[in-house]
């Protein structure tokens, strides 16, 4: 017996399976993509919100005064020695 060939049943065959491949893999550049920016995003959204949290407030001008308040009392007490006192109240003043 002779067998027949179909080669347009074949070649549809092929052609249907070679369009879901390439539709698969579209897809999955697609969702891939989706979730890489979806990442890109969310590591975003966290360093900004760790640079707010680690950026360091400036004393009010309230709090200067009572930290070098603080100072002289410690000063004529003796706690502090003159270079101390003098060195901390540099560092108090220059964040004004």
């Amino acid at each position: 017996m002779l067998r027949r060939r179909r080669p347009l049943l074949r070649a549809a065959a092929v052609g249907g399976a070679g369009y879901m491949a390439g539709k698969h893999m579209a897809n999955s550049r697609n969702e891939q993509a989706n979730e890489d920016a979806y990442q890109d995003q969310q590591i975003a959204d966290v360093q900004a919100s760790q640079a707010q949290q680690s950026a360091p407030e400036a004393p009010s001008a309230d709090d200067n005064f009572e930290q070098l308040e603080k100072l002289g009392e410690m000063h004529e007490k003796g706690i502090l020695t003159d270079d101390e006192f003098t060195e901390a109240k540099q560092k108090i003043l220059k964040t004004m």
